[in-house]
């Protein structure tokens, strides 16, 4: 079917149910950000690929809501289609539950399902439509009913990480989830991100791509610990492994009836944001909930000293691979033939020479001159370009390892660029130093520090329509919260031991693209009378291509720190290349 074809057949649905609208968000079961096929409704339904978005259908409109990475590339995917797209943030654009409440007439119907919307989501949504007595109606998955070749749940095999890359057992870990309970009071605690499970059992799966996380839900109290899993996914080792650490193994779906069998008269704790409005209802009325930010979402972005030293060594690893794909498009833009995919395919066969790849940590976006423009482009056998040996080719990637997960983009240039381009690269340069050089007093937030990395834009005319950093997961998803920089307020507080990006950028549609981004490690500086100072440690380090740069237009602290920075680049990643690569990263990282 093509798009308005299944919005049709949606519609039809909603009438036999009794609804006037029907919300369609991007999350599975587990408000996970990159979902498994199963769960890409909102992909399927709509045709707009992208990670962030949410579709709204009624019986004679419809609209997509997503943000500023992806405005570009809606536009072209919903081409053809009737859905129109609202841009999220933009003056004069409403929210979809704004649009709803404008378009549903008092007393209509708004369905969902209760499964994939988050309990506060879902409570915010019945908030703003209560006034006008709109009712809700949370128990069917229409598009599960119209999905015909829908595909399954995935079944791939979980597998231990072992200790020595977490630096603590899953006895260690429950045991410090039990005195985080004692502190809330809370006898049981639900936790229903897939993330936040991977990290307390030291398991990992195969189920979301580039994500090494598997479909389960977790339950702790104060003496048992269970992990509610498709037992087809377990292997003997792993069970064993579960056993000696106290973890008692329940099939997937008998989360509900164990949630409903909890004793009322004990407190039960979770994060409203992760589990879904479904899940909820499964509790008994009587016990007394107690929420807040989830307990393992707290800790885990606190990376232990093991952890820590570990992800040195992963970021060196990853960044000779970098550097051999630099060197080697550099000798081969001249002769051979080179898509966007093959580049992709290219960096990814360096960092499958790495000690202990798993597989890639996102899809890699390799966009050549105006494609650099989508912030979150994705080359396809139909779409891509061939590279010349002319303009620039952002590249962002990076790779899941035992011993961590990275990310980093750097834009080539592949040849000759205008003053216009160069000019915007260097910007987005001393925004990147800018940040990486940030000292500052702890309690300070990511939404503190953002206007350091915007200011040499802001100064230009120049904004980005997404944050500057994200947080960064431990052979887990690429995208960790809390911790963030973003314009948009953000309460966490940056702490010793997390990591987080630095990724300003440019994006002119019809243009082109440039972001740099190295991942940085928060770290304690000096101590004074007037607090705890805190600064970042580099975890990149890979060359900033020098033929971007117009020097004239950095001061003399933003070309030391550029200086320093590739003289630390030579140093750690030189005794990994051969002669003809060292020599040509000397080269790379001569002083300006």
């Amino acid at each position: 079917m093509q798009v308005n074809e299944k919005l049709q057949a949606l519609r039809e649905l909603m009438k036999e149910k009794g609804m006037n609208a029907y919300v369609i968000p991007s999350f599975d079961a587990h408000q996970s950000e990159y979902v498994p096929e199963h769960w890409k409704s909102r992909a399927w339904i709509s045709g707009f690929t992208g990670s962030a978005g949410t579709v709204v259908v009624t019986l004679d409109e419809a609209g997509l809501w997503t943000d500023g990475r992806y405005f570009i590339q809606a536009e072209k995917e919903l081409q053809g289609s009737e859905i129109k797209l609202f841009k999220m943030r933009q003056p004069g654009v409403p929210t979809y539950s704004e649009w709803i409440r404008d378009v549903l007439k008092e007393g209509g119907c708004l369905g969902f399902d209760g499964k994939v919307f988050s309990y506060n989501q879902a409570k915010e949504l019945e908030g703003k439509l209560r006034d006008k007595n709109i009712k809700i109606d949370d128990r069917f998955d229409l598009v599960d009913l119209i999905w015909k070749d829908r595909p399954e749940l995935p079944l791939e095999k979980v597998y231990i990480h072992e200790v020595k890359y977490t630096g603590k057992s899953t006895k260690e870990k429950l045991s410090i989830v039990r005195e985080e309970m004692k502190k809330n009071g809370a006898g049981y605690y639900i936790l229903s991100s897939l993330d936040d499970i991977a990290w307390l059992f030291n398991i990992r799966g195969n189920d979301v791509r580039n994500n090494p996380v598997t479909i389960s839900y977790g339950l702790v109290s104060m003496d048992a610990a269970t992990l509610f899993i498709d037992s087809r996914k377990v292997t003997d080792e792993v069970k064993n492994f579960l056993k000696e650490n106290d973890v008692e193994l329940k099939e997937y779906e008998e989360i509900a009836s164990t949630l409903n069998g909890i004793d009322e008269n004990i407190n039960v704790f979770f994060d409203p944001n992760k589990i879904s409005r479904w899940l909820y209802g499964c509790m008994p009325k009587a016990n007394k909930k107690i929420t807040g930010k989830d307990i393992v979402m707290l800790l885990k972005t606190i990376k232990n000293e093991a952890e820590i030293e570990n992800l040195r060594k992963c970021h060196v690893k990853d960044s000779v691979a970098m550097v051999k794909f630099l060197y080697w498009l550099d000798n081969a833009i001249h002769g051979e033939e080179i898509t966007e995919i093959s580049a992709s395919d290219k960096l990814e066969g360096f960092r499958k020479q790495q000690e202990g790849f798993i597989g890639t940590s996102f899809d890699t976006i390799a966009g050549y001159k105006d494609h650099a423009a989508m912030m979150h482009y994705k080359a396809t056998e139909a779409n891509q370009y061939t590279l010349k040996p002319e303009g620039m080719l952002l590249v962002d990637s990076g790779g899941q390892y035992f011993d961590g997960t990275t990310d980093i983009t750097r834009t080539i240039i592949l040849g000759q660029i205008t003053e216009e381009e160069k000019r915007d690269f260097t910007y987005v340069l001393k925004g990147h130093i800018a940040l990486c050089r940030a000292k500052f007093l702890h309690g300070v937030t990511g939404t503190n520090l953002d206007i350091l990395a915007r200011l040499p834009l802001w100064e230009k005319g120049i904004d980005y329509k997404c944050g500057t950093g994200h947080g960064v997961g431990y052979l887990l998803s690429v995208h960790e919260a809390p911790q963030r920089f973003s314009i948009e307020y953000n309460d966490t507080i940056l702490d010793k031991g997390m990591v987080i990006t630095n990724e300003p950028g440019v994006y002119k549609e019809g243009k082109h693209g440039i972001r740099t981004e190295n991942t940085l490690l928060v770290a304690e500086d000096q101590l004074t009378d007037s607090g705890q100072f805190m600064k970042f440690e580099l975890l990149s380090f890979c060359p900033i291509d020098l033929e971007g740069v117009d020097a004239s237009l950095l001061t003399d602290i933003e070309k030391d720190w550029f200086n320093d920075y590739h003289k630390k680049v030579y140093e750690k990643l030189s005794p990994y290349l051969n002669d003809e690569e060292r020599e040509w990263l000397k080269k790379e990282t001569r002083e300006i």
